[in-house]
């Protein structure tokens, strides 16, 4: 019988690592208690979300991500995305994919587009010249297919997970250690910029590879991932390319190369715009997106795929005891779709 709903979710699973390796500045990394508290909650988030792909972030282990589809006893329903080799030294992005849907042997883009550039001296006499040297992802981006219906068309799918809104740290780099008096009072200030340069040139890119794939085409594509940053940020507008959502019952629209945020779909659906997956100081963020070419969006002339709901689980967010409860400090995105493909006008 002919798959005619699926389902994706993105998760981040915060430092997902196998116990006793380090992490960052941890020569410890996880205990076994907080590793299996760990295992045990996202384990049940699993069952309880029901995903026919789920989109990763934050895993160092692929042993780890082994561990958390058997304790979710689900070892038999999906195919695991990891590099193969991934032991525990560095984060990467990863997916649990139901073994029908895959389509090809999965891929981690490290490096920026060939073609990418980040400078210019501007279209106004009084800005000065700029230029950005960043030429690959903090987090690989993984790119796979899958196929909802045996005689349908490929979905292109993107997992990502962008630099972080936290300060860059500078306290090695040669220019502060000359001047750290100084520079110590704009420690914050300097991090915070760095981070904000290097999201969006990863942004860029990450654009241009959508566009790449999209431009002139009907390639379906979904991205999901930790975006670290808001629907109305100007991260977010480089990556979807701002597109009109149109909502008229008259005509459909659609964008070739734009992305559509489930988030903003529901909105239009419910009247509804409480929306968060994060909190940092009290301040409720959305973060984590699931966007989608207009093959999946439902007022696209060009529409395969509509959303039936999307759903945020959150609630574990607002508490502060991840690592004794297990929980992670981000909400978990999914989506639900239908095939409804758009009849052509007579």
């Amino acid at each position: 019988m002919a798959r005619t709903r699926f389902s994706v979710a993105t998760c981040n699973l915060y430092n997902l690592n196998r116990p006793g390796l380090p992490m960052y500045r941890d020569p410890d990394g996880w205990s076994q208690e907080a590793y299996d508290h760990k295992i045990e909650w996202t384990a049940a988030q699993m069952r309880r979300v029901d995903a026919d792909v789920w989109g990763f972030q934050e895993l160092w282990h692929q042993d780890a991500l082994s561990d958390l589809v058997n304790a979710a006893r689900l070892d038999e329903e999906y195919q695991l995305l990891t590099p193969p080799v991934q032991q525990g030294g560095r984060i990467i992005c990863a997916a649990a994919v139901r073994a029908d849907l895959l389509q090809n042997e999965p891929e981690w883009i490290e490096s920026f587009p060939e073609h990418f550039v980040l400078e210019g001296g501007g279209d106004d006499p009084q800005t000065g010249d700029i230029a950005v040297k960043i030429d690959r992802f903090s987090r690989p981006v993984l790119r796979f297919r899958i196929r909802p219906r045996a005689r349908g068309v490929d979905i292109t799918c993107l997992v990502a997970h962008l630099k972080s809104k936290r300060p860059a740290a500078i306290y090695n780099e040669g220019w502060y250690r000359r001047d750290s008096d100084y520079y110590g009072k704009h420690r914050d200030a300097i991090g915070s910029a760095l981070s904000t340069v290097r999201r969006t040139a990863e942004a860029l890119a990450l654009r241009m590879i959508v566009t790449d794939a999209l431009k002139g085409t009907d390639v379906p594509l979904i991205l999901l991932g930790d975006l670290n940053d808001g629907a109305d940020s100007n991260t977010l507008s480089i990556i979807t390319g701002q597109p009109n959502y149109i909502t008229s019952a008259l005509r459909r629209g659609g964008s070739d190369d734009d992305l559509y945020s489930v988030g903003e779909i529901q909105t239009l659906h419910s009247m509804k715009d409480v929306y968060y997956t994060h909190v940092y100081q009290q301040r409720l963020e959305s973060l984590d997106h699931i966007l989608v070419s207009q093959e999946l969006y439902d007022q696209s002339r060009k529409r395969l795929w509509a959303l039936r709901g999307m759903q945020i689980f959150n609630d574990h967010i607002n508490r502060d005891d991840h690592k004794e409860s297990g929980t992670t400090d981000h909400g978990i995105v999914w989506a639900d779709f239908e095939y409804w493909p758009e009849k052509p006008a007579e």
